[in-house]
Formats: structure tokens, C-alpha cells, sequence
């Protein structure tokens, strides 16, 4: 390729991007890679996904300590090196940015770093240089929200702020209490804050299934964490001493705490790119529209990820990503399914795919629904838990699952069974008849699917 000239070019490193290159790459394509940071990765494996996972094992590791006694185990007093974890997570980070580099290398992807964007059809500008393109595909993933009205202070951190472990604040409150606020809601609440989260709307983690969100906030109250639904933020006094957030509805007063996170979501950044100036048209939130083939409406101009929309999951980025380079590279395939699995990494884990029960009803689609109580889990009393279930929405008729939403330890190892269950066209009978290890946390998925068909022997 000529020095300014590419013939595949991928705008954002991301899970997204990294995936469209080198999948372009392993299909024969000459591919550039643009991304500003200094490793690749985005988002998810810089400041998001990756650390997050680290920081909650550890919150796992301290509540397994704290919680030993019962067992006869004592460990004594627990206390943690900051500057340890920090160190740890970061380190984990490294290893596999420096496995993306290597990746990229061994597939001859020519990586750039710069700031990208469109100035025509067929042109970009990277960091003040020039250049033409075939054809290119746009993954620069999404930015946390910023609430209006806030004052500017370095103890109003975002997600990724929140993620560095800077400190751990006395206390804490959280705004939104999606699965990143609860995520960060479960990790310092294990470090020793006094956490608050405060949700707008009528419970946490909004439109999940209401039967597995009570076990969550159960849960997270027990484990330290007040939360004050049905409340909103009204506005934000900060001092030497504090920040006050002042609230309104089903909780109505001041919160003073040493530090607050933004958790109220993420918008997508297509309008980082300029791409008005290649004629692709982006909508008031940033979103690029993109059909089945993740083709935009520009010929030769596809987008992949966050910046599509949502759900904005790193899964779903991948995904795209691979059908892009598929697509760009003559092959006929498309990204057509809707059925995006979601986790929240809390403790427990709060997993679902397709519809719950409240969706499935208020969509008046004709359903049933079946549970399996983790509470008769030999698997689970082992591992020293009673609470979760399995919660499975299935057609009454053809006895096909539609949805399916798991609470309790590594619901979200379970979720991808009862995801390839529904691609699959699966019937309950299919599950049932298909033999599950014993004991086993994914027994409770076949076991509810005998409950349904009314053979089961365990409850």
C-alpha cells in the first residue's frame, strides 16, 4: 500500500475495530488500524471491561476472607495494598494489550497512531496528514455521559476515573444504577466505602427482570450499599470538605460524600470523525446508522460497535466487527440476530438474554415462565450461597425458550447455553434430555426445564 493510501482502513482499536482488522487481514486484506491511545484495545480493555473484571475478583477475594468463619477458616483482620491492586490490574491490562500488538504484527496490520477524520467520501486527515481510503469502517466506540449542571471537580469521576483506583473515598455515591454503576457500587463497597447509589428510575439495573433485580438488592444492601430508587440528583454542591447531592422523589435530601461517579450511561462518539464530511449520516446522539451488513449509508463506509448504538456491548462490537470485514471483503453475511446476552459482574452476577417476564407481557406475547431455586442447588450450598435462580420465558406452545435471566455466583458462565438454546430453535425437551453434570451450577437451567415439563425428581 502506498504510504497515504489505504485499501482497508479501521478507525478505533476497540473490541470492535481490533476484530474487523484482523479478521480483513486474515481474509487477504491490506489493513491500517488508526486509534489514538498509546496500546490497543479501546475502551473495554484500557479502562473498562478488563480492569473492571480485575477489580471485581478482588472484591470476591475480600468477601471470601471476611466471610471465612463459617467455615472454621480464619484469616484474621483483611486489608488491602492499594497501590498492590492498582498495580495488578494494570498489569493485567498490559499483558493483553501487548498480546493485541502482537496479534496486529503477526497479521502485518499497520497500526497508527493519530486522531482520524473524514474530510471527504474517500479522505481522511490523521493527525494533520492525508489520506485515501477503499474502503473504511468506522469503530470509534462511545464516551461516558456527562449530567449537566455538575460542577467541575476532580472528586466527579466517570467510569473510566473510577476504574483507576485512585482512592477509596469514605464515602461514595453513585448516579445510575445500571451494571456500571453497580459494578463500581460492588467493588468499593468491598474496598471499605459507604456507597450510595441513587437510580432515576423504579429499580436498579432497568428492564431486567424484576424477581432477579429484588435478589440483587438484597444482596447489595447486605453487602454495605444503600440505594435510593425513583430518585434524581437535582443539583451538586461541592466544598473543601464534601460534595452534596441534593435529591428529590422516593428519597427527598442532601447525600454528602467524599466522591461521586457518574454512571447514567454512554453516548456514542460518531461525531468525533467528522463524518458529515463523507456524506454518513449521524444522528443527534451520535449514532451511525448501519443495516444487516454493517454497511453505512455510504457505499464502502461501514460502523461497528458502540457507535451504532445500542445494546453497547463489547460481544455485540466483535460480532459486527467480523461480519464488516466479511462484508467489505465480497462475502455474503449479515448481523441479523437481536439476541445480545447481558451481565452485570456484581455479586452475585445478574445475567439475561431475550425476553424476561414484564417484556414479554407488556409485548402481549403468549408465554409461560418457569424457575429453578438455587437454594435446592447442591452445587450452589457447596460453594457457600443460597441465593439465586434461574428464571427461563418459553412459548407455551411450541415449548421453545424466548428469554431466559439467571441471579447468583457465575450466572454469567451460565447465560450461554440458554443463548445458543434459543438460536437453536431449542425445545424445553431438548434441554431436559440433554445430561448436565453433577453438581453443577448449569444443572439449575435443565432442571428448570423439567419443572416446566413436570418430570423433575429435585424439588
Amino acid at each position: 500500500m502506498a504510504d497515504n493510501h489505504a485499501e482497508f482502513i479501521v478507525l478505533g482499536a476497540g473490541p470492535g475495530g481490533y476484530a474487523c482488522a484482523f479478521r480483513a487481514a486474515d481474509l487477504g486484506r491490506e489493513v491500517v488500524l488508526v486509534d489514538p491511545r498509546a496500546s490497543l484495545g479501546g475502551v473495554c480493555l484500557n479502562e473498562g471491561c478488563i480492569p473492571s473484571k480485575a477489580l471485581l475478583h478482588a472484591a470476591e477475594l475480600i468477601r471470601d476472607a471476611q466471610h471465612s468463619d463459617g467455615w472454621g477458616i480464619s484469616t484474621g483482620n483483611v486489608s488491602v495494598d492499594i497501590d498492590k491492586l492498582r498495580a495488578r490490574k494494570d498489569g493485567i491490562v498490559a499483558q493483553l494489550t501487548a498480546g493485541l500488538s502482537s496479534l496486529a504484527e503477526r497479521r502485518n496490520v499497520r497500526i497508527i497512531r493519530g486522531e482520524a477524520a473524514f474530510t471527504g467520501p474517500k479522505t481522511l486527515d490523521i493527525d494533520g496528514d492525508s489520506w485515501t481510503f477503499e474502503q473504511a469502517v468506522i469503530a470509534v466506540g462511545s464516551a461516558p455521559v456527562q449530567l449537566p449542571g455538575w460542577p467541575a471537580d476532580n472528586r466527579i469521576w466517570d467510569s473510566s476515573a473510577a476504574l483507576e483506583l485512585r482512592k477509596v473515598p469514605k464515602r461514595l455515591a453513585i448516579v445510575g444504577g445500571g451494571i456500571i454503576g453497580l459494578e463500581m457500587a460492588t467493588v468499593y463497597a468491598a474496598l471499605g466505602a459507604r456507597v450510595v447509589v441513587i437510580e432515576f428510575m423504579e429499580q436498579i439495573a432497568p428492564g431486567v427482570d424484576f424477581e432477579a433485580v429484588k435478589v440483587l438488592h438484597k444482596a447489595l444492601e447486605s453487602q454495605g450499599v444503600t440505594i435510593h430508587t425513583r430518585t434524581k440528583v437535582s443539583s451538586v454542591k461541592a466544598t473543601k470538605t464534601a460534595l452534596t447531592l441534593s435529591c428529590e422523589g422516593m428519597f427527598s435530601g442532601d447525600v454528602k460524600v467524599d466522591a461521586a461517579i457518574q454512571a447514567v450511561g454512554r453516548r456514542a462518539s460518531g461525531g468525533i470523525v467528522n463524518a458529515d464530511a463523507a456524506g454518513v449520516t449521524t444522528d443527534e446522539k451520535g449514532v451511525i446508522v448501519v443495516d444487516s451488513h454493517c454497511q453505512t449509508n455510504i457505499e464502502g463506509i461501514f460502523a461497528v460497535g458502540d457507535v451504532t448504538g445500542n445494546p453497547m456491548v463489547a460481544h455485540r462490537a466483535t460480532y459486527q466487527g467480523h461480519v464488516a470485514a466479511e462484508v467489505a471483503s465480497g462475502h455474503a453475511v449479515a448481523f441479523e440476530t437481536t439476541l445480545i446476552p447481558s451481565v452485570a459482574y456484581t455479586n452475585p452476577e445478574l445475567a439475561w438474554v431475550g425476553l424476561n417476564q414484564g417484556q414479554a407481557k407488556e409485548q402481549d406475547i403468549t408465554h409461560e415462565v418457569v424457575g429453578f431455586p438455587w437454594s435446592a442447588s447442591g452445587r450452589n450450598l457447596a460453594s457457600g450461597s443460597e441465593e439465586g435462580f434461574t428464571k427461563l420465558v418459553y412459548c407455551p406452545n411450541s415449548h421453545r425458550l424466548l428469554g431466559a435471566t439467571l441471579v447468583g455466583q457465575n450466572a454469567g458462565e451460565l447465560l450461554s447455553e440458554c443463548v445458543l438454546a434459543i438460536e437453536m430453535g431449542a425445545t424445553l425437551k431438548d434441554i431436559a434430555l440433554t445430561v448436565h453434570a453433577h453438581p453443577t451450577l448449569s444443572e439449575t437451567i435443565q432442571l428448570a426445564t423439567e419443572r416446566a415439563l413436570g418430570s423433575i425428581t429435585d424439588l
